[in-house]
């Protein structure tokens, strides 16, 4: 109690004003700036991580089944009934999935042809991303295909009244070099949609409906996966296995991270790489306390004395100037992180700050503030300030003030 009386005293008495104590706001500044970086950087990259799972989950389910050899299996090898009664599933769709070549008036572009059943839409909710005409892809009996709006631009395809496509997909079985075209299926068919999500994913798929697919790669009551939407309330691990065990050990169920494992991973290392780099920031910037702290006690060597004579020993000294030094990374703490939580959470729910292009997957920077990334930066920055404090004070009471 004491110590923090004499510290206390020190920082913020009104009858102490000097050239030491300007430093100390100072410093408390250089502290709290770095901090609030801290948080805003973090809930920036969690912003953008929620902003990409959202813009994946379109098109990666929450589970899906997928054959262990192979790239594809009969749609009745899976028990679909027995599949829909396990708690936890809420909707289940055939897919079948593989490269084709697709034309339209003379231009050409690679795409991943997925199709789907009639039941594909209770899985994905593709309404919010279509925004020309609509997502089905089969209305009675005519097909139609969706394609990403990147796609379309790249075949060239301006109006839904004029949008033929030809899908070409190589037939199984030999391979003629004398008439090339007979290895290849065609199918000629009219954009019905064009959904609007990231530029990867526009570029990679086209709805197809699963019939058009099975003729198109010639795979007759074959699907190359099933995907399941769980209900809200599912224990994602308890339903993964027990589709899994309804399944067989012929299948693999994977959920929607598992499937971009790599991905989600590489986005955890940057994330916590920026973390480091800016705590590194922040040890620099915390220099300006050892200034502060160094300064301070220099001026005080008259109250040092004073104490000595009363009794006082080196620890306790220590500990006086020890607890200025935390008093002043407290204090820039505290408003480092007011503020970057405040900063945070006005950009998470107003969108103050809007990204400078067009763009149709959002208007404001995106940003998701957790307390877990406040935790992370006040105990790092807590790690910081001790070993600040205590190596200062140590060394310039050791050397000037030792008995």
């Amino acid at each position: 109690m004491v110590p923090y009386l004499f510290a206390r005293r020190y920082l913020f008495s009104p009858q102490s004003r000097s050239v030491v104590n300007l430093i100390s706001g100072l410093s408390v500044a250089a502290v709290a700036i770095p901090v609030a970086a801290m948080v805003i950087l973090l809930s920036v990259f969690n912003g953008f991580e929620s902003l990409v799972k959202s813009m994946y989950s379109a098109f990666d389910a929450d589970l899906t089944v997928t054959p262990r050899r192979g790239q594809t299996f009969a749609a009745e090898s899976l028990d679909t009934a027995a599949l829909r009664r396990i708690p936890g599933v809420g909707a289940l769709s055939f897919t079948l999935e593989q490269s084709a070549l697709l034309e339209h008036r003379g231009r050409q572009a690679t795409a991943t042809v997925r199709g789907v059943d009639d039941a594909y839409g209770e899985v994905f909710d593709l309404s919010d991303a279509v925004t020309t005409g609509e997502w089905r892809v089969r209305v009675g009996d005519l097909e139609r295909l969706v394609v990403g709006q990147s796609m379309a631009w790249m075949l060239g395809i301006r109006t839904l009244a004029d949008a033929d496509v030809s899908l070409y997909a190589v037939r199984r079985g030999s391979f003629s070099t004398l008439l090339p075209m007979d290895n290849y299926t065609r199918r000629t068919e009219p954009v019905g949609g064009v959904y609007v999500l990231d530029l990867d994913t526009e570029r990679t798929y086209v709805l197809a409906s699963l019939r058009l697919a099975q003729s198109l790669f010639d795979a007759p009551g074959e699907v190359s996966g099933l995907v399941l939407r769980l209900t809200p309330d599912a224990d994602i691990g308890r339903t993964r296995q027990a589709v899994s065990d309804a399944a067989g050990a012929d299948f693999r169920v994977r959920t929607r991270d598992e499937l971009r494992a790599s991905f989600y991973r590489i986005m955890t290392y940057e994330k916590w790489g920026i973390f480091f780099i800016a705590l590194l920031v922040l040890v620099i910037a915390s220099f300006s306390v050892v200034g502060a702290l160094s300064m301070l006690i220099v001026e005080k060597r008259r109250d040092i004395a004073t104490l000595r004579a009363l009794g006082a020993d080196t620890s306790l000294i220590r500990t006086i100037f020890r607890t200025e030094g935390l008093l002043i990374c407290g204090l820039g703490a505290a408003i480092g992180l007011t503020l970057g939580v405040a900063l945070s959470l006005m950009q998470q729910h107003f969108g103050v700050i809007e990204i400078p292009a067009d763009t149709f997957l959002t208007k404001s920077y995106p940003v998701e503030f957790r307390l877990s990334d406040l935790f992370a930066v006040a105990l790092a920055f807590s790690g910081v300030a001790v070993l600040l404090a205590n190596v200062t004070v140590r060394s310039m009471i050791k050397n000037r003030f030792c008995p």
